[in-house]
């Protein structure tokens, strides 16, 4: 007898336990709680010869993009190899996709388990690591459109529906379907409250429309569905910093740094590179920072600059730029150099946007804001090639309008200033920054009329 699991998907084992136990951490990871590599891996104890259990831990590490997993991933990977005969077709499936992100082809990885969830549109685990790949390399549309492909096979009497639907609300937001978004996510929280991704959603959309106190009232009054016992939970509380710093409540920002952005000094890498966002953010505002630079950089040290995603990498930079090592800067700058001239899909990544971005930071801490613009200006609207999303992407657009105003680029400045406040008109950041535009505008045409004058 053959089983499957709740949503009829197939399994290659007869061990109910093992079936439930894999369904246990499929809960775990759609959510975000607990630890769903331990619950898979008491499957996989149950039931050591169980396929699709190597597979699921395989997707699960896999969604960490962190190079420093690999050991784990290449276990994982060959010890469902090795039972790839008695495998069924969804799990073999399921262990080459995992095979290419662990042979570099992180871009053939998800459209393998995105073809998986064509003809499986039930199966929400490969839809979570597709969903999740196309935020690491940026496919906005696809993270809308990979759901709604399989929405006609799910209704509220299929477990996970809200997940499905939380997930095709980020895809709605990240390609600028805000109202549709928004509907999206809180039909998915109807469905499910403590849905950390749908709340993540919901907020993207607020911040995205500059709506502050929104978001603030939205992330503060869901807390308990997203604060406890959730991977998720840093990232959240960075959109809650963001939103506060906005509003320029920058002692509200370093409270929930300090307590629960870097309140446990976790060396995740996604915990990481929001702590590296908000303090550069805090820099190019001017912001003394105090020790946290240090602190942050030291992480970074011991973890990043691999040159294994060129995310990862930019972000550990921020953090040896804004400390001034030097040493750690050229590691970093010489990973991405390395990972450029490579094959696989980080090539293309760090080619197209890790290296132009570096450089630019490079040339910001040293105060040539001329060549952070001449580095930034092309590639800003191709920077999603390197993932992340919108709000993440937004720390280039926020640097360029920097370099601009301390170059006295006056007219460049407006332009990029009133690109932000037509996105974001509520927004007191977006209204500085045209203030500061304008005046400097004003001065360098005073300035250049004079110069006229004095030339006649």
């Amino acid at each position: 007898m053959t089983l499957t699991d709740c949503r009829d998907n197939p399994v290659s084992t007869n061990n109910r336990t093992a079936v439930e136990r894999l369904e246990a951490a499929t809960e775990l990871l759609h959510g975000y709680f607990g630890d769903p590599l331990g619950a898979i891996d008491r499957a996989l104890a149950e039931a050591p010869e169980f396929v699709m259990g190597h597979a699921f831990r395989a997707g699960l590490l896999i969604t960490a993009a962190d190079g420093a997993i690999e050991p784990l991933l290449r276990h994982s990977v060959e010890a469902g190899e090795r039972l790839a005969q008695r495998a069924n077709d969804r799990e073999r499936r399921h262990l080459a996709a995992a095979r290419a992100w662990l042979d570099g082809d992180f871009a053939g990885s998800i459209r393998r388990y995105g073809d998986i969830v064509v003809d499986y549109p039930r199966d929400s685990f490969a839809l979570q690591v597709a969903h999740i790949g196309d935020f690491l390399l940026g496919q906005s549309t696809m993270l809308r459109d990979r759901v709604a492909q399989v929405l006609p096979a799910w209704d509220e009497q299929v477990p996970g529906f809200g997940y499905v639907l939380g997930m095709h609300a980020f895809g709605l937001e990240e390609t600028n379907l805000f109202a549709a978004a928004e509907e999206s996510g809180r039909r998915a929280l109807a469905i499910n409250p403590r849905d950390p991704w749908a709340i993540h959603a919901v907020a993207h959309v607020m911040e995205m429309q500059g709506r502050q106190d929104d978001g603030i009232a939205w992330l503060t009054s869901r807390a308990r569905d997203w604060a406890e016992d959730n991977m998720f939970a840093v990232h959240n509380w960075w959109h809650l910093a963001l939103f506060h710093l906005d509003l320029g409540e920058i002692d509200r920002v370093f409270e929930l740094y300090d307590a629960r952005i870097r309140g446990n000094h976790s060396d995740v890498v996604l915990d990481l590179i929001d702590a590296s966002a908000m303090l550069w953010r805090l820099h190019l505002r001017g912001v003394d920072v105090g020790a946290r630079w240090t602190e942050i950089a030291d992480t970074w040290e011991r973890r990043g600059g691999d040159g294994y995603c060129a995310f990862n990498d930019v972000h550990a930079l921020l953090a040896f730029v804004a400390e001034g090592r030097n040493s750690a800067i050229a590691k970093v700058l010489t990973a991405l150099h390395n990972a450029s001239r490579d094959s696989g899909t980080n090539a293309m990544m760090s080619r197209d946007v890790g290296l132009p971005v570096a450089e630019a930071l490079v040339a910001f801490g040293r105060g040539d804001y001329g060549r952070v613009i001449e580095s930034l200006l092309p590639v800003r609207h191709v920077a999603q090639r390197f993932g992340g999303s919108n709000a993440q992407r937004d720390i280039l657009h926020l640097t360029l309008l920097e370099a601009a105003l301390r170059e006295g680029r006056g007219d460049l400045a407006r332009a990029l200033a009133a690109e932000r406040t037509a996105l974001k008109p509520a927004s007191p950041t977006a209204r500085t920054l045209m203030g500061r535009a304008v005046q400097l505008q004003r001065t360098s045409r005073e300035s250049r009329a004079i110069a006229a004058q004095v030339a006649a």
